[in-house]
């Protein structure tokens, strides 16, 4: 679950690099009902029921592709980004203030998986999670396990539960569960899974991370998206014990996940 109280290592905000903000926000409003609370600088609030869910921005860094960034909540964004390159990961914005909101970092891990951290200011983080139509769990892709569970230990002393994937949903694949630093397992906001080559061809090989939206009717939301402009990569399909699910990308090829939960 992800929670709004951001204990350190948990994630916080969610936003999204867009070639064309207006588009994304267009698309996102359709598949999830989001209302658009346009700032500066072309930086557009997403908000259900008038709490803050997610961010649309435009494209800051050269050669970035328009994707979902995760940002994990922290009491020092200089101390994680030093941690981050001892660790063998990347520091691709030196941490630096929002005026008073709070101080980012934009970071990548040694498979380059891109994440961000936020020291929280005067803004904490999002305002509604882990319900319909909002940002319920991250989910990490990567070419290898071992070196990502490694790497966030040492970055945010996550702990991890190892689950087998179900029988015809991945062989002998295994599904790293996440949980934040000295948190309960009811605390687990995250997972992360080893795959291949084709499964990171949009994000050119490099770890993914992308979030999973919870939402009330799968199949409604992922014709909504198909309708919209996005395309269904996966699903939607039921996953044992998870729920109904589908892999999406929307117009411009940033992923993400839909999921109604299963209900026990």
């Amino acid at each position: 679950m992800i929670t709004t109280d951001f204990v350190p290592g948990s994630p916080c905000w969610l936003d999204l690099g867009a070639a064309d903000p207006d588009a994304a926000v267009r698309f996102y409003s359709a598949v999830f009902g989001w209302e658009a609370d346009r700032g500066t600088e072309g930086y557009t609030i997403l908000r259900r029921a008038g709490r803050a869910v997610g961010a649309v921005g435009v494209l800051t860094e050269e050669g970035a592709r328009p994707a979902w960034v995760v940002y994990y909540a922290t009491e020092d964004a200089d101390a994680a980004a030093e941690a981050v390159e001892e660790a063998g990961g990347a520091v691709r914005a030196r941490p630096f203030d929002v005026g008073d909101a709070g101080r980012i970092a934009q970071l990548s891990d040694p498979q380059g998986g891109e994440f961000a951290v936020w020291q929280a200011g005067t803004v904490a983080g999002l305002e509604d999670t882990d319900g319909p139509d909002s940002f319920g769990w991250a989910e990490l892709w990567t070419p290898d396990a071992a070196a990502a569970r490694a790497f966030y230990e040492s970055v945010f002393g996550w702990w991890y539960t190892d689950f087998p994937m179900p029988d015809g949903e991945g062989g002998d694949a295994t599904y790293t569960m996440i949980a934040p630093k000295g948190q309960p397992a009811e605390r687990m906001h995250g997972g992360l899974m080893q795959v291949g080559a084709e499964e990171l061809a949009g994000s050119g090989g490099k770890a993914d991370w992308h979030p999973v939206f919870f939402v009330a009717d799968c199949d409604a939301s992922a014709a909504r998206a198909g309708g919209s402009g996005g395309r269904l990569l996966m699903g939607p399909e039921d996953a044992t014990g998870v729920g109904r699910l589908a892999v999406c990308t929307d117009p411009e090829g940033a992923g993400f996940v839909l999921l109604a939960p299963s209900p026990d």
